[in-house]
């Protein structure tokens, strides 16, 4: 099943998405729905950041060659993690498919992109073991953590080199039923594949994230939790369009542009 956020005609709401038409429902995927007699085309509805979270968890670093790279464009040896440990993000950072993202004024020319699985999870708990862990998941849709490096470097946190408005695409729907580790994520700048991996290839991973957040934290429905990218990020400027693809997924895509 496809779920998305949608907007048409001065009104938002959740949808199945049925091939190339969206159907309204009363409700939400988080708890009970019906699905309404109403059939709109795809192609005539805004979609919108699929869900907004309670809780925006984040995985940050958790693909070895992502760190490797990473590391090394630094001029440091890599240290990979021992742990599942994880992070948060702000929701004000959020953006749909096909948004805009906002290079600020003052930002430098390190400003990446950073394509990840993100699992949106429909149901709530604590001390979840790992074997129920993907349980707790409604399904999967992508992220693009947007970030300005020369910022993550010298600030004390990622306030703004990671969660300035815009940073955070998310979309385009969520997909349930499908299996994290046979997924594959493309990665295109204007066109052409600047990075190709598979998914599952984490050093955790997701339901070793969710069990080990759960020990601590509560999740709740609705919540997300993305789970970290892999290669070394090229930069964006004005004017490019990025594409983030995972296989059974879809494509989320958006464009580049400067803070007016």
């Amino acid at each position: 099943m496809i779920w998305c956020r949608f907007q048409a005609a001065g009104r938002m709401g959740y949808a199945i998405v049925e091939g190339e038409r969206v159907i309204p429902v009363e409700g939400s995927p988080f708890g009970g729905y019906q699905r309404s007699s109403e059939s709109l085309p795809l192609a005539s509805v805004k979609l919108l950041v699929p869900v907004i979270p309670g809780t925006f968890f984040c995985a940050g670093v958790n693909y070895s060659d992502h760190i490797t790279k990473m590391a090394k464009t630094r001029g440091e040896e890599p240290k990979l993690p021992t742990r599942a440990e994880i992070g948060y993000r702000a929701n004000n950072a959020l953006l749909e498919h096909e948004g805009n993202i906002v290079k600020p004024k003052d930002s430098t020319e390190v400003f990446q992109y950073e394509g990840e699985l993100v699992a949106v999870f429909g149901k709530s708990g604590r001390h979840i073991a790992k074997e129920q862990a993907l349980d707790c998941v409604l399904g999967w849709t992508i992220g693009n953590d947007v970030s300005e490096r020369t910022w993550q470097r010298s600030d004390r946190s990622f306030w703004r080199s990671k969660n300035c408005d815009t940073f955070k695409p998310m979309g385009p729907w969520i997909v349930t039923g499908l299996d994290p580790r046979d997924l594959r994520t493309i990665i295109r700048l204007n066109g052409k594949v600047v990075d190709s991996f598979e998914t599952g290839n984490m050093i955790f991973d997701a339901a070793t994230f969710i069990s080990e957040t759960s020990r601590y934290c509560s999740i709740q429905a609705g919540d997300v939790m993305w789970l970290g990218t892999d290669g070394a990020p090229q930069n964006m400027k004005p004017g490019d369009t990025i594409e983030i693809e995972i296989t059974g997924i879809g494509t989320l895509r958006n464009y580049v542009v400067a803070e007016a």
